[in-house]
């Protein structure tokens, strides 16, 4: 048997990472001979690692934090998706260039709509967050032609900026996240009525790593919001236990857009896109 094609996955840090026993398990179901390892690069070797990765014929890496923006520096072609973010997950080495994608969006949208059977098309979306976790999904849910995307941080400015930037693609403002639930004419004419429970409600920030929950005022979520955390971990987050704490009926960790992104990477390195509920349910029962 020839040797295995290389792939794997960059950060720092990056011992937590489960993409190496997601990809192997993708191998696996889908007869793949390759091997995908986890890569503790740090900052400053970035550039001599993807460098060398290539040219010892590596086939793909996916990149999590802190080099999904300076890892998109050094690709010859961006997607129109990745340019969208101004980050990237995914690597593409092919016929001696470096392609980059970021399938974060795309596994977000797939995990509500396909996993979770939540309804995307006429709602109202809030985002919690205004940094790279929220760059790289508010075009995918944009394609879905939601009703509204708030996009809500701490700091009012880059809130706003960040939505005037995919402002092309549909309706979506940025505010504080204190002016979320007041009415405060964030929406004017035709939007007006988009004060109250928003239908879904996203948690993209970096409180979720930790015991901490973004300042979200109660008001903007209800019985009938759905509540995502793009973070996960065994038991509950601290958003998820938030969320039903204020009678949110549906509030989820994100396990499913972990699992869908990967396989979105793994379809553009191998052209086959492996069956994610297995995995999925693996590692939700608490494996690895």
């Amino acid at each position: 048997m020839s040797p295995p094609d290389e792939y794997g996955v960059i950060g720092h840090p990056i011992s937590h990472s489960r993409s190496p026993f997601i990809h192997a398990r993708f191998a696996a179901a889908t007869g793949q001979n390759l091997a995908y390892r986890a890569h503790d690069v740090a900052p400053g070797e970035l550039a001599g690692f993807i460098g060398a990765f290539a040219l010892r014929g590596g086939l793909g890496l996916n990149v999590t934090v802190p080099h999904k923006v300076a890892a998109a520096a050094l690709a010859q072609g961006l997607s129109e998706r990745a340019r969208r973010a101004g980050a990237i997950n995914t690597l593409i080495f092919r016929n001696g260039e470096i392609l980059a994608d970021n399938t974060d969006g795309v596994g977000l949208v797939r995990d509500l709509t396909v996993n979770l059977g939540c309804e995307l098309t006429g709602r109202r979306i809030l985002i919690a967050g205004n940094g790279g976790a929220a760059r790289g999904v508010i075009g995918p849910l944009l394609e879905l032609l939601p009703a509204c995307i708030l996009v809500a941080g701490r700091t009012p400015a880059r809130a706003v900026e960040l939505a005037r930037e995919f402002a092309d693609l549909g309706p979506v403002r940025g505010c504080a996240l204190a002016d979320v639930a007041a009415g405060t004419g964030v929406w004017a004419g035709a939007d007006a009525g988009t004060a109250g429970p928003f239908d879904l409600v996203i948690n993209a920030t970096s409180a979720g790593l930790g015991a901490e929950v973004a300042a979200i005022p109660a008001a903007a979520v209800g019985a009938g919001t759905f509540c995502y955390d793009m973070m996960y971990g065994h038991g509950e987050t601290a958003f998820v236990a938030w969320a039903r704490a204020r009678g949110a009926a549906h509030a989820v960790a994100g396990w499913g857009m972990l699992v869908e992104q990967a396989a979105e990477s793994f379809l553009l390195w191998r052209g086959v896109r492996p069956d994610t509920a297995p995995v999925l349910a693996e590692l939700m029962a608490g494996a690895p």
